[in-house]
């Protein structure tokens, strides 16, 4: 099959980098043409808009910042469903709430476009080297037909039922790891108050009962203080509001989620919405005048 595939910030350009390193055919557009420099080097193609993605390929794939902007490219002027023939696919890989990709899915619908929601977790670092996971929700039998393109991004596939139910889950995993994050930070400081090396209390936690997949990645970065997890606290700040939003509507406190929230959003005021998401640990350094560095980390995963 050929695909379309919008949206080309750090990990739409590596999700789409490995459906053209595998051999697919593969379409592209970005506001920013620049950031499909490296793909069009290695094969993709470029077209001036949605529309004309879609006019080109079997199915498209998104991955875009937000709800609005998934709505806006799907449905707005010369957006995709003005392109895509009827009973073709919309793969929809950005991270959204279950009530906007149960909306988004009834205008696909509409259209005779039929929607898999395919939010993705791991980080850019594995969907650069085609590893990271992949949640699904949809019709099996429509997987099944892309679940090709969906195995040259990804190394695991899960698929969790309907529409919005991937959203739901990805967005349970985001605020997981924004917790593990806060606890990252504040266990390196512990260890750096306690006079620990930082190095080696890094190793023997990752060794440990308490280790995350967060400490053993993101804790690494801001070690190395780069804190470059190309994932910003804006969208930090809207995953965890998605959090809190199903805590509500199903009944569930989430204590450790709310104020998780609301530290990231004073490390949004404090550093401003396209710092890393990663620097919120900064927010315990700066208060407490003392950094977390140690030799022998990379600035990038």
């Amino acid at each position: 099959m050929k695909y379309g595939f919008i949206g080309l910030g750090n990990l739409g350009a590596n999700l789409a980098g490995s459906l053209v390193r595998e051999g697919f055919s593969v379409v592209v557009t970005d506001i920013v043409k620049s950031n499909a420099d490296d793909l069009l080097a290695k094969g993709a193609i470029w077209a001036d808009d949605a529309q004309a993605v879609a006019e080109q390929v079997d199915a498209v794939i998104t991955c875009l910042p937000s709800p609005t902007v998934s709505e806006r490219v799907l449905s707005g002027p010369r957006g995709i469903l003005a392109g895509l023939k009827p009973g073709s696919t919309w793969i929809e890989m950005s991270t959204n709430g279950e009530a906007e990709a149960l909306r988004l899915a009834a205008i696909a619908e509409a259209a005779g476009v039929h929607m898999l929601e395919c939010p993705v977790t791991g980080g850019v670092h594995l969907a650069a080297a085609g590893e990271i996971t992949v949640i699904v929700g949809g019709d099996a039998d429509r997987l099944a037909l892309h679940m090709p393109a969906l195995e040259a991004m990804g190394n695991k596939i899960f698929h969790v039922g309907p529409i919005g139910k991937a959203a739901v889950i990805k967005v349970i995993t985001n605020m997981l790891a924004f917790i593990h994050l806060l606890a990252c930070g504040e266990a390196l400081m512990l260890a750096k108050k306690g006079g620990i090396d930082l190095a080696q209390a890094f190793h023997v936690i990752s060794a440990s009962s308490g280790t995350s997949f967060v400490h053993e990645t993101e804790g690494q970065l801001i070690l190395n203080g780069s804190y470059n997890i190309n994932f910003t606290m804006d969208l930090a700040c809207k995953d965890l509001g998605f959090a809190l939003d199903y805590g509500r509507k199903f009944g569930v406190p989430l204590d450790l989620a709310g104020l998780t929230e609301q530290t990231f959003i004073r490390g949004r005021q404090a550093y401003g919405g396209d710092a890393y998401s990663t620097a919120i640990v900064k927010l315990l350094e700066d208060a407490l005048k003392t950094d977390l560095r140690a030799p022998g980390f990379p600035a990038e995963l």
